[in-house]
């Protein structure tokens, strides 16, 4: 039994070993967040404000998608889905602002995600480069390439309209999941005759694509690469095509095949996801509807560039 002496002497060796004035220090990473007293810390400064992500959850992760900046092909109102065109000027000065966003709002990378198209792939070396993470892996992956606009691939947009008329051009560059006539396996826009695509079986190459069928040649590399990464606390960013980061965020916030169709992304603007441990995103109070991620900068400004986008077949 325990005589009192003893326990005042027990009491003064345990309370030895807690510091004066101390607390439990947070853990912080870009890719995953949480302070060890339950507290989330979840990110750091934007350019909106410094408590941009909200503390939610007990663990949360964030992943960042950036639509490469306008193309030559753009900015020619053509369609271009795999076509390779270049970034115009325009393009070239949207991808450096968009790295400017991110090094202004702290963010650093461990791995990056991009297409085998070189509009992408420049963006990401532009943003990289302003980040001076020109290191990090950069895996390309055909699977995140645009949507391929089959026998539309090469046309103007507006002519196609004038041609076809608005509803049924926007049936074929909108909707869900009514693909574009076909090319030809001829055309200098099948892939099969790219040699990028070489060890790729062609029984997987499409001819077209509706945004359904982007979204399942485009899923499984979410699911099977870039979520694994994430989880394992890596800081990704994603830089893509329009209709490849439209299929992602329909995944990512539930959107329906009937909303997808009005959904534009605009190019060269970070959007941040904060997502929680079963990979839902936790909504942002300053997202743009329908998505629940933030786009850094000036949100006027990025409506005003959804809304240009809109009026590409108008």
């Amino acid at each position: 039994m325990l005589t009192l002496p003893s326990l005042l002497l027990l009491a003064a060796t345990a309370t030895a070993f807690v510091a004066p004035n101390s607390r439990p220090r947070a853990v912080a990473q870009f890719g995953r967040t949480a302070d060890v007293d339950g507290l989330v810390r979840t990110g750091r400064r934007s350019t909106q404000s410094a408590s941009s992500f909200s503390a939610l959850s007990a663990e949360t992760f964030k992943v960042v998608l950036v639509r490469h900046g306008e193309s030559k092909w753009n900015d020619l109102n053509i369609f271009t889905g795999w076509a390779d065109a270049e970034l115009n000027e325009k393009g070239l000065g949207e991808a450096l602002q968009g790295g400017k966003q991110l090094k202004e709002a702290g963010f650093t990378f461990d791995v990056a995600y991009t297409s085998v198209l070189k509009r992408a792939i420049k963006t990401l070396w532009i943003i990289l480069e302003e980040l001076d993470l020109m290191y990090i892996p950069i895996v390309n992956r055909w699977r995140l390439n645009e949507r391929h606009y089959g026998g539309l691939q090469g046309l103007n947009k507006q002519e196609t309209v004038d041609k076809h008329g608005k509803d049924q051009v926007l049936v074929w560059r909108r909707s869900f999941d009514v693909p574009p006539p076909e090319c030809e396996e001829t055309s200098e826009y099948y892939p099969g005759n790219d040699p990028r695509y070489a060890d790729v079986d062609k029984a997987d190459l499409p001819k077209c694509e509706s945004l359904k069928l982007t979204a399942e040649r485009f899923m499984p590399v979410w699911e099977n690469e870039i979520v694994p990464d994430i989880k394992a606390g890596k800081k990704v960013i994603v830089a893509a095509h329009g209709n490849t980061l439209r299929a992602l965020v329909m995944h990512l916030d539930g959107i329906s095949s009937d909303e997808i169709t009005g959904l534009n992304i605009p190019t060269g603007v970070p959007l941040v996801y904060e997502l929680d441990e079963n990979m839902k995103p936790v909504p942002h109070p300053d997202a743009i509807a329908p998505l629940s991620g933030l786009y850094l900068g000036n949100l006027d400004e990025v409506r005003n560039r959804i809304g240009a986008v809109a009026a590409q077949t108008k």
